[in-house]
């Protein structure tokens, strides 16, 4: 069986490989291969076949491999075999890419990201970069612009830029696979399921090495600050304290009490020096992508005892906030930007798809008021009350998280970001997968939806979001209304049980 999982998605791997060969997103704009030419052209029938076959192979292999994971290392080895194929072919799933480059060179060349697209600033490869992303401000952090303009600064190439932006995706996937299991034993989870089921799963392979979307980076980081802190909390003051009371019996009660506040002290100190380091960690996602931010007040739940009082979060939320604050500030002095990078997620919310609820619910309203013959801009409105509710829940989920389970708090606070947020791309769903993996127990509906978004972009980056608008968009509404009518009626049995 080991056998059949490893080498049966590494032949899904190879033939999404020959998919990306043929028809991934181009250096240059305009061969973009959309559903109406998808069997047209020179690929003919192959490009779509390699592509169909491939992903059904992989996603195959990953969901119910999953169940057949003789350790940690095998999972390692096993997804970093899946992941070599693709690394010499064009990108896939998007074209964010080329933006990442002409971002680095904007970065590079002195220019500011922040201030305006990237068309004013003269890039070599804007022929590449999407028409809608030109004349948008970077929305990333500082640090994400610091390495992509090192990038730059070793490649004029976009050949060499591309691969160097791989690079930074590889390393964030490692730092990612150095937390997971920390935070997997952490939670009693089997370490080795849960690297495999986060690595393995085809959004890493499609949208974070090939597409080389700097999400690897900042999960990476979310998830070795959390890994810390799981750390931090590890009971070494027992040992300590064990110690001490045997120095008590065979060198006298004063001699015992040093010993116990040296090793009190020592322990004091440790644990402020993880806290700092797990903030400062955290406070690198954040300078990469700012959404990272909503993980940061359960971090702080998560240095603490359940059920702590909540005067007792005040110290370890000022250490782990002088580490986030510190390491943001750094690297902000070190690229020149500040914090201008808020300014750019005002233009995040360009992209119009049903793939977010809020976005979803605004077309449907948009087109009722059309058949009524009262056009209204819905989409708007819905999508601020959708950031409205992501506050609820985020508050709700941390009054919760108070009474413990703070780190898989963390994981649903990012699903609840992700669902709430105006915009949804494939490769969102790799945000809570990877802390919900390793901190709860296994969700199909979780994994379900990853597999489902893995297959939501053709291998030039069109989305089929965009193509089934309103038919997705109903379709997302009418879930929601019955997911909210079921939450209505248990509610109101559980009432009449009581």
């Amino acid at each position: 069986m080991k056998a059949l999982i490893r080498w049966g998605g590494l032949g899904g791997s190879l033939l999404i490989a020959v998919a990306a060969y043929l028809g991934g997103s181009p250096f240059a704009r305009g061969t973009t291969v959309t559903p109406g030419t998808l069997l047209a052209g020179k690929q003919g029938v192959l490009l779509p076949l390699c592509w169909i076959v491939g992903l059904t192979a992989l996603s195959c292999a990953w969901w119910f491999g999953r169940r057949h994971i003789p350790s940690t290392r095998w999972a390692l080895v096993t997804a970093g075999l899946w992941l070599v194929p693709v690394l010499p072919m064009l990108p896939l799933g998007s074209e964010d890419i080329y933006s990442y480059a002409c971002q680095g060179f904007v970065q590079q060349a002195g220019g500011d990201p922040y201030g305006g697209g990237v068309q004013a600033f003269g890039c070599p490869w804007l022929d590449s970069v999407s028409t809608t992303w030109r004349t948008s401000p970077a929305p990333y952090g500082p640090l994400f612009l610091l390495l992509a303009g090192g990038v730059v600064g070793l490649s004029d190439t976009l050949p060499g830029v591309i691969a160097g932006l791989r690079v930074i995706a590889l390393l964030g996937l490692a730092v990612l696979a150095a937390g997971l299991p920390v935070l997997a034993r952490h939670s009693g989870r089997d370490a080795g399921r849960v690297v495999f089921t986060v690595l393995g799963c085809p959004l890493i392979l499609i949208h974070l090495v090939s597409g080389a979307h700097n999400d690897a980076l900042m999960v990476g980081l979310l998830v070795a600050g959390l890994a810390l802190l799981a750390t931090a909390r590890t009971p070494a003051l027992g040992a300590s304290s064990r110690g001490s009371a045997l120095a008590a019996s065979a060198r006298g009660s004063a001699l015992a009490a040093s010993a116990r506040g040296s090793a009190l002290a020592a322990s004091s100190r440790t644990t402020v020096f993880l806290l700092v380091a797990a903030g400062a960690l955290l406070g690198l996602a954040v300078a990469v992508k700012a959404t990272a931010i909503v993980v940061l007040p359960f971090a702080v739940l998560a240095a603490v005892p359940p059920s702590s009082p909540l005067r007792a979060l005040v110290r370890p939320a000022a250490w782990i906030g002088a580490g986030a604050l510190g390491a943001v500030a750094v690297v902000s002095l070190l690229s020149g930007r500040g914090v201008g990078w808020v300014g750019g997620l005002l233009r995040s919310g360009d992209t119009v798809a049903w793939t977010s609820p809020s976005t979803a619910v605004g077309l449907v309203v948009e087109l009722g008021a059309r058949l009524v013959g009262v056009p209204v801009a819905a989409v708007p409105v819905t999508r601020l009350l959708g950031i409205l509710v992501l506050a609820v829940v985020l508050v709700w989920l941390w009054w919760r998280a108070r009474s413990g389970e703070a780190l898989a708090c963390a994981g649903l606070a990012l699903a609840a970001t992700v669902l709430c947020a105006p915009v949804f791309h494939p490769w969102y769903a790799v945000w809570p997968l990877a802390v919900l993996a390793a901190t709860r127990p296994e969700s199909r509906l979780l994994l379900g939806l990853c597999a489902f978004a893995g297959t939501l972009t053709l291998p030039a980056g069109y989305n089929w979001a965009l193509f089934t608008k309103i038919p997705g968009a109903v379709a997302v509404t009418a879930v929601l209304v019955v997911l909210a009518t079921l939450a209505v009626r248990m509610r109101r049995t559980r009432k009449v049980t009581a």
